[in-house]
């Protein structure tokens, strides 16, 4: 699975700064840091980027593109920004737009710059009016609504990564077996396919620190078994980075990446969790076990979840 590196974001109050006040020297090492765990892709989350903000995003890519080769993901609900971030590309073809949803004005745009660059774009499976849909069903019908209105602009099906965007599971676990089952319908729906992508670490936002890495590493595991084809990363998370080369080898390396492994092939096989096998003497196979059972909503989630 591919994955795109998340730790340039100005929600982080130094990055922020940094960005606001140019710091080279800040933003060159995190971006050095982010390159040596070799992502797919480079995420430059500059938000609004409006006022003292503007001219962020090519500032940005200069930078980026002086240090590494790796593709950006750019990131802003400006997007003209955007726009003067990918005529700075050196391969737009190879680069993200992210994101659009299904809101008529927002659509338009985007695809109109992804047409232009040749790039692919990462869409929200949401529009304003409905905000985030509760059923998969309803995701998937904004889905045929941006793949409809992408392909009018000429860009294909496999330069498309619909995010079916998960919600926190402190908030309401119903819905990580519904980003689930959207990822499946996405993967199934489709001829030529479209390829899926997740901010992983909304799952655990609001869940306390302790637990957080836990349950993306377990979502990221589900949702790879449902065909999942990238992920939004914590790329310094270097337990994360290991679990995704596991699972694409299917090779374990520890005594608990069976369990994951056995996730992943529950999930591809269409099979219940029940039918699951793991070494119940090993607390850390319990504890993916137990964190599996709260993600498909077989267990009623608490910040204690793993003490029960």
């Amino acid at each position: 699975m591919k994955l795109i590196s998340e730790n340039l974001h100005i929600i982080s109050k130094a990055t922020k700064e940094a960005v606001l006040n140019r710091d080279e020297n800040y933003i060159k090492n995190l971006l050095q840091k982010q390159i040596q765990t070799t992502p797919d892709w480079i995420d430059l989350n500059i938000g609004p980027a409006r006022g003292a903000f503007a001219g962020t995003m090519q500032w940005l890519v200069n930078l980026t593109q002086d240090l590494t080769d790796i593709p950006l993901s750019l990131d802003s609900t400006n997007a003209d920004e955007i726009e003067l971030g990918l005529a700075l590309a050196k391969h737009p073809e190879k680069w993200i737009i992210n994101s659009t949803s299904a809101d008529e004005q927002r659509l338009e745009r985007v695809t109109d710059i992804a047409s232009k660059y040749g790039c692919s774009m990462i869409a929200l499976t949401m529009n304003s009016e409905l905000g985030i849909p509760k059923e998969a069903d309803k995701r998937l019908e904004l889905a045929f609504e941006i793949c409809s209105a992408a392909e009018t602009q000429g860009i294909s099906n496999d330069r498309l990564y619909f995010d079916p965007l998960i919600l926190p599971v402190c908030v309401d676990q119903t819905q990580a077996i519904e980003a689930l089952n959207t990822i499946r319908m996405l993967k199934e729906s489709f001829d030529p396919q479209v390829n899926t992508t997740i901010g992983l670490s909304n799952v655990s936002n609001g869940c306390p620190k302790e637990l957080r890495a836990l349950i993306n590493r377990v979502f990221m595991t589900l949702a790879a078994g449902c065909g999942l084809d990238s992920a939004i990363v914590d790329s310094f998370d270097s337990e994360l980075l290991r679990l995704n080369r596991v699972l694409e080898s299917q090779t374990p390396q520890t005594s608990y990446d069976k369990a994951y492994i056995s996730l992943y092939n529950m999930m591809q096989n269409f099979e219940e969790l029940e039918s699951v096998e793991y070494d119940i003497t090993d607390s850390e196979q319990i504890k993916i076990i137990k964190t599996a059972q709260i993600l498909l909503n077989k267990k009623v989630y608490t910040n204690s979840y793993l003490e029960v």
